[in-house]
């Protein structure tokens, strides 16, 4: 299903740790501990929209995008999951998964530029991505 030609845009390189792949997505940390947040990038080369993706693997977008999901409520305990493909910097399709407390910085708003990435603990972030992985059934 992924494509042997397809590579993560530079931009989410950077700001992601790779905790593994999922049949059509990889699966990424946000680098920013204000906010449990992840990341599904496709890993279809020329993807840029979910309407990009025949109906099978639109299919299986929504498959990930559910696993993650359930996962990262179960794991977080969040109040609400945002869920969201926007792209308008990084072309490339990817899935925002972002669970959020109403006690967050920004609550009720969207998360993007309210505050400052905060680094992540090394071993709170370990904690986190060991327990995504099983949850998910990365390993």
């Amino acid at each position: 299903m992924p494509s042997d030609a397809w590579s993560l845009h530079s931009q989410l390189k950077k700001d992601t740790i790779d905790i593994g792949d999922l049949p059509l997505c990889k699966v990424l940390v946000i680098k920013d501990a204000n906010y449990p947040w992840l990341l599904l990038p496709s890993r279809r080369e020329g993807a840029v929209e979910i309407i990009d993706l025949d109906e099978v693997a639109q299919g299986q977008l929504m498959t990930e995008i559910s696993r993650v999901s359930r996962a990262l409520k179960e794991i977080t305990k969040c109040d609400k999951l945002n869920v969201a493909a926007l792209g308008n910097l990084v072309p490339q399709l990817h899935v925002h998964v972002i669970a959020r407390r109403t006690s967050d910085a920004a609550w009720p708003r969207p998360v993007w530029g309210v505050m400052q990435p905060l680094a992540h603990d090394a071993e709170e972030v370990q904690n986190f991505i060991n327990a995504l992985r099983r949850k998910i059934w990365l390993g």
